[in-house]
């Protein structure tokens, strides 16, 4: 009995040890995922509004741009690849890779070769551990985002874009990203960067599959619609691909939050049982002692 006394209170001091680090990442992840959403939410309207400046400039103004215009039979296409760098985020990785590959699936079967690019050490693990080519991966930042990576992938993704196929680059441009719905709920998207989408009226620009309330702008081009595509473009790739970094970074935060919240759940529950179980051999240990006592009393009393 006694050795099994030990073994309870060793688990129980284990999964105490657990649900310290557990809650403390939990804590973490709540304070960090605030200014997450907020970052998100300062940027997203930006993106949009570029989005939308694009897509009516590129409209009204009836040019053909690099960055807009459909190639005529697509051979490659580039998929952009977000998860996270560390792990204990529950299936947030794993979800966004799982949207991935289906978008794969879907551009193969349309006669596409695809080259991945990773962001994230889970995709680059993932990528390496199946022996999976990819042509880049960009680590260390996805909890924490910042600009001038965005704008580095995003000029890397255009430069392959605008080469084209022909050139040994690519003719489409897909994202997979990680979009906030709530602190509860997070959906892997998947969006087209490039070509830029051209459509009239109502359009889709924060990504959600939901077309925006009210009718392209119109705006008067000075000195040129080419020459405002131009500008405007590259701007809207670098805008685009840093608000999914931000929305997955949030997303991951989250994520992490929600799983190391249920660990410190499932601790407690842990020392609960091991708790109640150490109390039941403690007794079972208490009752065999006064049985010897009592036994031995017996013994004693009978030999006198």
């Amino acid at each position: 009995m006694g050795a099994q006394m030990r073994i309870y209170r060793q688990r129980i001091r284990s999964v105490q040890a657990t649900k310290k680090i557990t809650r403390a990442m939990e804590l973490i992840a709540a304070s960090r995922v605030v200014k997450a959403r907020r970052r998100v939410e300062q940027s997203t309207p930006y993106a949009i509004a570029l989005t939308r400046a694009c897509s009516a400039v590129a409209t009204h103004s009836n040019t053909d741009h690099a960055l807009t215009t459909e190639r005529e039979q697509p051979k490659r296409a580039a998929v952009l690849i977000c998860t996270s760098d560390r792990g204990l985020a529950g299936a947030y990785s794993v979800n966004a890779i799982k949207q991935s590959a289906e978008l794969i699936e879907r551009l193969r079967g349309e006669g596409k070769e695809v080259v991945p690019y990773l962001v994230g050490r889970k995709a680059v693990s993932y990528y390496k551990f199946r022996r999976r080519e990819y042509e880049q991966e960009w680590t260390g930042f996805t909890d924490n985002p910042d600009f001038e990576i965005a704008k580095e992938v995003g000029e890397a993704l255009t430069e392959q874009f605008v080469d084209g196929s022909d050139e040994g680059g690519v003719d489409e441009v897909h994202i997979v990203y990680t979009r906030v719905v709530s602190m509860v709920a997070q959906e892997p998207q998947v969006v087209r960067l490039l070509p830029l989408e051209v459509v009239e009226g109502d359009v889709d620009t924060d990504g959600d599959g939901v077309a925006d309330e009210g009718p392209l702008p119109l705006y008067e081009f000075e000195p040129s619609a080419d020459e405002v595509l131009d500008a405007l473009l590259p701007k809207y790739v670098n805008a685009r691909i840093y608000n999914a970094f931000l929305q997955s970074a949030a997303s991951e935060l989250a994520a992490r939050q929600r799983a190391m919240k249920s660990a410190t759940d499932n601790a407690e529950e842990l020392i609960k049982t091991y708790t109640r179980l150490a109390n039941q051999a403690r007794q079972a240990e208490i009752t065999q002692e006064i049985s010897e006592i009592v036994g031995g009393a017996s013994a004693l009393a009978d030999a006198s």
